[in-house]
């Protein structure tokens, strides 16, 4: 589609198409902006809400990769727009807000992840992510539960998790067992085999096939009380 073409929609018109495209479930997007799962069903269908919060139209805009104007910001307004670089003075004082997932990433036996719909969210500037190469749209944060991780990640820890899709490489990530989630040291042993790796010596190496285990994301950063 042309781009004269994509701003005579309708946001919400635009909206559903770019979901489409992309493949990304409404639920899912909602979810991205710290909603309920029938949020943007009910924007989209229904007209309620009348119109999208700034915040929620910026994670949209920057997770398509679109102006912010085609999902209904004025078009006076400076927006969002992947082929123009603004200078970092124009968003140093502007703040990103990623969503706390109420389940935890077990640094031990395992945690369940039945539930993963946000509750809260922290704050994070722009700038600082772009200095770290980070894309808010992939990024979430969960607690640390287990002592397997330590001294490096300690239980109550918040962790942030990129789940950007990038090339496997060794690191600290959440990985998906079963039903369980898990934060470990993830080392490649070729041949399709992994070693999920414990800080803690307490707790020996578990080897496993990669088909047997999804790599949720790499964490990134860690937060704890002193």
């Amino acid at each position: 589609m042309r781009p004269h073409e994509m701003s005579s929609l309708e946001p919400r018109e635009r909206l559903l198409e770019l979901a489409r495209e992309r493949g990304t479930p409404l639920a899912q997007l909602s979810k991205l902006i710290g909603r309920n799962a029938t949020y943007l069903q009910q924007f989209i269908r229904k007209g309620s809400p009348r119109k999208l919060e700034e915040e929620d139209r910026r994670i949209l805009a920057e997770f398509f990769g679109i102006a912010e104007s085609e999902l209904g910001r004025p078009t006076e307004d400076k927006s969002y727009n992947p082929s123009i670089k603004l200078p970092l003075s124009s968003v140093d004082d502007s703040w990103v807000k990623v969503p706390r997932l109420p389940l935890g990433a077990s640094a031990g036996p395992g945690a369940s992840a039945a539930d993963e719909i946000p509750f809260d969210s922290f704050g994070f500037s722009r700038r600082w992510l772009r200095e770290q190469g980070l894309e808010s749209a992939y990024l979430s944060a969960i607690r640390v539960e287990g002592d397997s991780m330590e001294p490096l990640l300690r239980g109550g820890d918040e962790i942030l998790v990129d789940r950007a899709p990038r090339p496997f490489r060794d690191g600290v990530y959440v990985v998906r067992l079963g039903d369980n989630l898990v934060v470990k040291r993830v080392a490649s042993l070729g041949a399709g085999r992994l070693s999920l790796l414990s800080q803690n010596m307490a707790y020996p190496p578990v080897e496993v096939g990669a088909e047997e285990v999804e790599i949720i994301g790499r964490v990134v950063w860690k937060s704890g009380r002193l």
